[in-house]
């Protein structure tokens, strides 16, 4: 029997060989940075033509103007600052327990029996409802709005990474016990990397839930952050200020999720060739 190979053409008639591909990552790249942009433009010509009520609705080039002024004066560096420090100290307070009691459960069905009831509890009570509890608990400064950030952050990086656990199949636990592995090398060799896909969604949520929480927080008693620039703003009923608080967070949203799918295609080339 003849095998028959059939090898696609080197160079079509009358071209010169030269082919150009953009990989599929790089089109994903290109699309999460071309949607919010589109978004902007579409609401610069309805604001342009009148379809919306400016008052309320600012022009987004209006809405920069003011933001350009904030940074000249470097109000918006001062409250920027203020927000990212308390997400990175949350982030820390409330993702690094969750992560490990997180793996510990879906590892141990005793540990997830005591905890599950409570955190089942506990995860639907309104985060914004606590915080008058969490004011008179850790006062005015900063530690309250870090622990509002942790809280935001614990409950889905939890629930997302005892879900990861759980998805692993049984015989990698096997294999692990058979080869005499310790509890801490089937959690630092089997239970993380394989939760890691679960692991990284539930960062993206917390993220997502640090930034509105952060902002509601500092909505009272703060003196900085952009969730205090947005209040003080509507204060003084200055709208673009808040238009300008308001797009620095979602852009600090699209700036997150754009480094963590990176970290993601990173840790999890699995996922990300799906």
């Amino acid at each position: 029997m003849t095998d028959v190979v059939q090898k696609p053409a080197a160079k079509a008639a009358g071209g010169s060989g030269f082919s150009f591909s953009i990989g599929a990552g790089n089109v994903d790249r290109l699309m999460n940075i071309a949607s919010p942009v589109f978004l902007l433009l579409l609401w610069e010509v309805a604001a342009r033509m009148g379809w919306i009520d400016v008052r309320f609705f600012p022009a987004p080039s209006k809405i920069f103007q003011t933001m350009f002024t904030l940074i000249e004066n470097g109000q918006l560096w001062i409250h920027l600052k203020a927000s990212m420090y308390r997400l990175f100290w949350g982030f820390l307070l409330g993702g690094i327990p969750a992560l490990v009691l997180g793996i510990s459960m879906g590892l141990s069905r005793t540990l997830r029996a005591i905890c599950d009831p409570l955190v089942a509890a506990t995860y639907p009570i309104p985060k914004s409802a606590i915080l008058p509890l969490i004011l008179l608990i850790f006062g005015l400064g900063e530690a309250s709005k870090i622990v509002m950030v942790g809280i935001g952050l614990f409950y889905p990086i939890l629930i997302n990474t005892v879900a990861g656990v759980l998805e692993i199949p049984k015989i990698h636990f096997d294999v692990s016990k058979n080869f005499g592995a310790s509890k801490l090398q089937v959690f630092r060799t089997v239970a993380l990397p394989g939760a890691l896909p679960l692991i990284m969604t539930g960062v993206k949520l917390g993220v997502g839930m640090g930034l509105i929480l952060i902002s509601l927080s500092e909505m009272v008693g703060a003196k900085s952050g952009l969730g205090y620039m947005m209040w003080n703003a509507w204060e003084i009923l200055s709208v673009e200020t808040m238009y300008v608080g308001l797009i620095v967070i979602a852009a600090l949203g699209v700036l997150f999720s754009l480094i963590l799918n990176e970290v993601e295609r990173y840790l999890v080339p699995w996922k990300a060739a799906r």
